[in-house]
């Protein structure tokens, strides 16, 4: 399994805070630093070729970790991006989670074929809030294990705006049993966004050894760093120029 976390040498030393009332850790970060955690994302139905071509461009001009697009774009976004050192990342069964876990892993298979290196997949938020926890680990291993066996990243949206606390929790140790690399807190398309609650309650779940992702609702580079203040490692924005831009 591959597993991601920030690497000590992008932070200075920790400090731990005390923010609305959660225990984190206080992270001193620059925009160096910041865009490499970046996933410049555009997932809206309505995203046009030249918007994606124009995310491609900004994603190389700030150096950010990945693009994140629909599976049909996946292919131009490959050869835009090819040899820029900027991944192309995806979505599986998204947004609503409910696809069968064989369609999963066939998405998951084009995505990969189609130049794709990181999938975030959303989990089967049905299965899990009727108690079907079997179903909801194994159609996470599934994809772990299609995406691993091709040397890719997978990511595992619960959808925490839809789940109680104890839900969050079952669904982030259930994706750490199936071998996934980050647990990821948000569709973008669901009743809210990240907060730093759930990130904070995720990254306790977790342990120190996958990746956090903190998506939807991250405007600016105040809420990025609470973001990572309360755990992340990965943040997921449609205003990562935006983001990087206020951390000059």
């Amino acid at each position: 399994m591959q597993t991601h976390s920030a690497s000590p040498s992008v932070f200075a030393t920790p400090i731990c805070v005390v923010l609305e009332g959660i225990v984190v850790t206080k992270i001193e970060s620059t925009h160096e630093s910041i865009n490499a955690m970046i996933d410049h994302t555009l997932l809206k139905a309505d995203a046009s070729e030249s918007q994606i071509r124009k995310l491609c461009k900004e994603a190389v001009e700030y150096e950010f970790c990945s693009v994140c697009v629909n599976p049909y774009y996946v292919k131009l976004c490959s050869q835009l991006l090819a040899g820029t050192g900027v991944l192309v990342c995806t979505v599986v069964g998204f947004p609503l989670g409910a696809t069968l876990t064989d369609v999963k892993v066939f998405e998951t298979q084009l995505a990969l074929g189609n130049g794709a290196s990181e999938i975030d997949m959303v989990i089967n938020i049905g299965a899990l809030k009727s108690g079907d926890r079997e179903t909801v680990q194994r159609d996470i291993e599934m994809v772990a294990n299609t995406c691993h066996e091709d040397g890719a990243i997978l990511k595992v949206i619960i959808e925490a705006a839809v789940l109680t606390d104890d839900e969050k929790e079952v669904a982030c140790r259930l994706a750490v049993d199936a071998e996934a690399d980050f647990v990821k807190t948000s569709t973008g398309f669901g009743p809210s966004g990240a907060s730093i609650e759930d990130v904070a309650l995720m990254r306790r779940t977790v342990g120190p050894d996958i990746g956090v992702k903190a998506a939807g609702g991250i405007h600016t580079y105040a809420q990025a760093q609470q973001m990572i203040a309360a755990g992340a490692t990965r943040i997921g924005a449609s205003a990562g120029v935006t983001i990087v831009e206020e951390s000059r």
